[in-house]
Parts: structure tokens; sequence; C-alpha cells
């Protein structure tokens, strides 16, 4: 086993997995405290480099594309210093670093893993239930349900909408961008892709974001959500079948059902779905057949 231990985390490589611990110190960013310990199995690696520095350098993990819904959501907006897949490592330590490199490099071309994207999530997402107030707003979100509350710094036409809740089948996508410069990001919850979007400001479904210590946060919530729902890369699912008299399209509906299946069993064994979801999930399958 390949370890390196460094005030900014610690990493190890058993030959399967790359386990990934933050640091407790206070110079450790917020949401890779947060988010806490990560295991990034061998398959959903792209690849893992270790670039140099005159006191510190960098090891960094790449992930395939779709692997993780955190990357997913962020789509390369994270600062380094709040990107979990980084760490800082002292001079001292270089020679370690690179031992990681090789390991890894070389774990991965034994396994053959693919390169292209995924289709599927290989990492679980943030824990649930979150909690974050950050920007104009409150949110939450327990595993199937999401709630925005609004406080002082909201704007007077989102206060008097009241409180949002959301569940998982109410999305149709999920945006979030930080604020850079002197604009604004946000948090938003997409209930469909023909809706206009309006300001983040006015949008009872978005948190404005005003470039805070906390703000970073609202991407927990928005990969837990992102984790549960549809992967955007995933086949598209068929609408359900009626079957003829002569039992034309059966047969399809049928594969299509069992395929279900096994996909959420692969969620429900990697953590992405918990006992209680998994058990609704197949109950809804199940009464398809």
């Amino acid at each position: 086993m390949t370890e390196i231990i460094q005030r900014d985390g610690t990493w190890t490589f058993d030959g399967e997995t790359v386990r990934i611990v933050p640091g407790h110190d206070k110079s450790v960013n917020l949401l890779r405290r947060t988010l806490g310990e990560l295991a990034v199995p061998l398959e959903a690696l792209a690849g893992i480099a270790y670039e140099p520095g005159k006191k510190t350098g960098r090891l960094r993990l790449r992930l395939r594309d779709g692997a993780d819904p955190l990357l997913q959501v962020t789509a390369g907006k994270l600062p380094d210093a709040a990107d979990p897949y980084q760490l800082a490592v002292e001079a001292d330590r270089a020679g370690v670093a690179e031992y990681m490199v090789d390991e890894v490099r070389n774990a991965m071309l034994l396994e053959q893993v693919p390169s292209e994207p995924c289709t599927h999530y290989l990492m679980p997402g943030p824990s649930v239930p979150l909690t974050v107030s950050a920007g104009d707003g409150v949110v939450a979100f327990d595993g199937g349900r999401i709630r925005l509350d609004w406080t002082w710094k909201t704007d007077e036409v989102k206060q008097k909408a009241g409180p949002r809740v959301l569940t998982l089948d109410d999305l149709a996508a999920i945006e979030w961008t930080p604020a850079s410069g002197l604009e604004n990001g946000c948090l938003r919850f997409i209930v469909s892709a023909a809706s206009p979007k309006p300001p983040a400001k006015y949008d009872p479904h978005a948190l404005v974001l005003f470039g805070f210590r906390k703000d970073p946060l609202t991407a927990l919530v928005a990969a837990a959500v992102a984790a549960r729902m549809p992967h955007p890369a995933a086949p598209a699912v068929p609408e359900t079948l009626t079957a003829t008299a002569d039992g034309v399209g059966s047969a399809d509906l049928h594969d299509e059902l069992l395929r279900r299946l096994r996909e959420l069993g692969e969620l429900h064994r990697s953590g992405v779905l918990t006992e209680e979801e998994f058990t609704v999930a197949k109950q809804a399958v199940l009464k398809r057949f």
C-alpha cells in the first residue's frame, strides 16, 4: 500500500482504491472538510500527475468525465483550494508523491481502465441530509426533497412567494455557478427545460451566491441531488410500452425493466441510494412488470 501524509490531507492507494482524507487544519478548504473522506475506485480514474514546485508541489487526480456528480455539476468551476482531488505536497515528500503516481498509473494499465466518459456515476456523491445557509437563503436536501427558505437578504418577490419544496421528480436540471468578480453566482433548480430562467434574485427555485466563504458548500447540495437524478449521459429510457394482444413490445419492456433493476442494484451497492430509496425505486419498477 502506498501512503502520503501531509498537512493538507492523506492519500492512500491499495491497488484498487485511492482513499482521500482531507486534513483538519484550518487552512484546508471548508468544502473539502465538509465533504470528508472519499474512496475513488480505480475504474473512475482518467489519470494522476504530480506537479513539482519550489516549496510545495501538487498531486492531482483526474476522474473520467461523468464519474463524479460533484465534478459534473461544478463543471470545472471549483477553485483549486476546494478541489477534493488535489493535494498540496511538501517538497521533501516529492519522491513519495511520484511513487504514488507510478503505482496508480501501473494499476490503471494492468486493469485496462477505460478512458471513455461514464454513463453512470462511480462516486456516490455527498452524504445526506445536507443543509447550507448561503447567499440569499437556506437550502436543505434530505435525499428525496429539496427545501428553499429565505432570509433577510432575499428579494421581496421571493419572500412573498414563501418557502419552496421540490422533489426529484420535479427537476429537469441543476445549475451551479460561483460568484466571479462583480458577478453573483447561483444555485438553481430547473423544473422545466422549456421554462424561461428569470434572474436568480427573483427565481423562487434559486439561491443567489454573493461569493462568501460558505457559498461553495451549495455545490455539495447540488451534487447530492444530481447523484439521485438520471445520469446526463445515460441511455434514454423509453416510455412504458403498451403490449398489444399478440405481445408485440412486451419483450422489449421486460428487458428494459430488468436493466433498470440492475442499475438500481449498482447504485445501491455503491452507496448512491440508501436502503430506503433503493426499496422504493425497486418496488416502482416491479409494479411495471
